[in-house]
């Protein structure tokens, strides 16, 4: 990734399943280890633990990344049960360990869940960057590897005050980001960097080398 050029990388437990929504201790041990000893030293890290907030803001204070990915807002019906974030509790905690200037990546539209309530996308980006302080809205598809609507991308962009950035969060695919980068200011890619585009294969170089491609040329 690193070499193919990538901006930034972010460090995650993809393949830790099933995933929790209350992390034990030796996952913010075991994920603050990988992440200090793998960490590039030329670009921004960021770190994400499916599916526990606490746990990543853990993490990216503990190995010094410049950013954190989770959801952080809403209720939400999910696999792994009902699932309540605490935003309130989790910029407390950023401020209490100085780390004001961790940027927090906030996903709307969590994958393997689905909201309780009536609230479009574009109304949960609004209040999440008013009312819960978010750096970055991200928007997703129903799980990784798996594109939302490009209108729903667009709808958040136009909702959302122009100085937040607005990225795509998963289903980022080197046939189809033209038409995301209309309206994302960026994305996270994962899956379709992968041998066969299979979200728990390793790495395909030439698949990155087609991917930073297709995004630097949208």
């Amino acid at each position: 990734l690193l070499e193919g050029g990538f901006d930034a990388v972010i460090f995650c437990n993809e393949g830790d399943r099933p995933y929790q929504l209350h992390a034990g201790l030796e996952a913010s041990a075991v994920m603050t280890r990988v992440a200090t000893e793998c960490r590039p030293t030329d670009r921004p890290f960021g770190v994400d633990f499916l599916w526990d907030a606490q746990c990543a803001l853990a993490i990216a204070v503990g190995s010094g990344a410049s950013f954190m990915r989770e959801v952080v807002t809403g209720t939400w019906e999910s696999d792994m049960g009902l699932w309540n974030p605490d935003a309130a509790t989790l910029l407390r905690s950023r401020r209490n360990f100085g780390r004001d200037d961790l940027a927090i990546f906030a996903n709307i539209t969590p994958e393997f869940a689905s909201g309780i309530g009536q609230r479009s996308p574009a109304q949960m980006a609004t209040s999440t960057v008013v009312s819960s302080l978010a750096d970055v809205i991200l928007v997703s598809g129903p799980m990784a590897g798996s594109e939302p609507d490009v209108r729903t991308v667009a709808d958040v962009r136009e909702a959302v005050d122009p100085s937040v950035p607005v990225l795509l969060n998963t289903g980022a695919k080197a046939a189809t980001i033209a038409q995301y980068f209309k309206y994302a200011d960026g994305c996270i890619v994962g899956s379709d960097l992968k041998r066969d585009g299979y979200t728990w294969n390793e790495v395909d170089p030439e698949r990155v080398k087609r991917f930073i491609d297709a995004a630097r040329s949208a």
